[in-house]
């Protein structure tokens, strides 16, 4: 028998693991940056078409929305090939709010990888770094008590508008407390599964008893 299938987590960091469904579909996400050498053959690539009587490569100094992946693969400090911009969630007046109070924000329409996102961000050498790190983490603490309150106060209920504004890490713990939620619920009415030896141990019993019957 197959055995099930169990999702890989993100990387959570700023390396992608190309392993999580997760972190493939958070790469894809556009960054918005400057084309500061000329790109050729990349026009059909980044959705430019190129005009009549003119190569299909981008020039310099274009401005450009690319995947997160292809951006960390163009991005070179010493050969200045692309420059890239904060997207605005993670600009100083965001970072203002968050600061205020992070639960407001719905981090979800903003942007659904917002943590996932943001850790990628500091591979871009950027002097704003230390500042988004920072608020990365505080948004996480101020945000994690209401996300598990909320999850471990919502049982047998619609859950979708607890979730709406909760970004897709915040949604993976969500769904962790509901069921630990629920699995106490069963364990509290009888309702556990019984624990029982695994099939390795049943057929070294069966064998140990074989050679004692031998």
């Amino acid at each position: 028998m197959a055995e099930a299938y169990f999702p890989v987590g993100p990387g959570l960091g700023p390396e992608e693991n190309f392993l999580s469904l997760e972190d493939i579909l958070m790469s894809q996400e556009k960054l918005p940056g400057r084309v500061e050498a000329a790109l050729p053959r990349l026009a059909a690539v980044l959705g430019k078409g190129a005009a009549a009587g003119q190569s299909d490569g981008i020039p310099e100094g274009s401005k450009v929305e690319i995947p997160l992946w292809l951006a960390k693969g163009l991005y070179d400090n010493k050969r200045r090939i692309l420059s890239v911009e904060l997207p605005k969630i993670y600009k100083e007046g965001w970072r203002t709010v968050f600061s205020a109070d992070a639960n407001v924000v719905d981090l979800h329409k903003m942007g659904p990888y917002y943590y996932g996102f943001g850790s990628q961000l500091l591979n871009f050498d950027n002097p704003e770094n230390p500042e988004i790190a920072q608020t990365i983490l505080q948004t996480f603490i101020g945000r994690f008590r209401r996300i598990m309150d909320s999850s471990q106060n919502a049982y047998n209920e619609d859950t979708s508008a607890l979730v709406a504004r909760l970004d897709e890490l915040e949604r993976a713990l969500f769904r962790a407390g509901q069921k630990g939620l629920n699995d106490f619920q069963c364990w509290e009415k009888g309702q556990a599964s019984q624990i029982t030896a695994s099939s390795l141990v049943q057929n070294y019993r069966k064998r140990k008893f074989t050679d004692m019957d031998g």
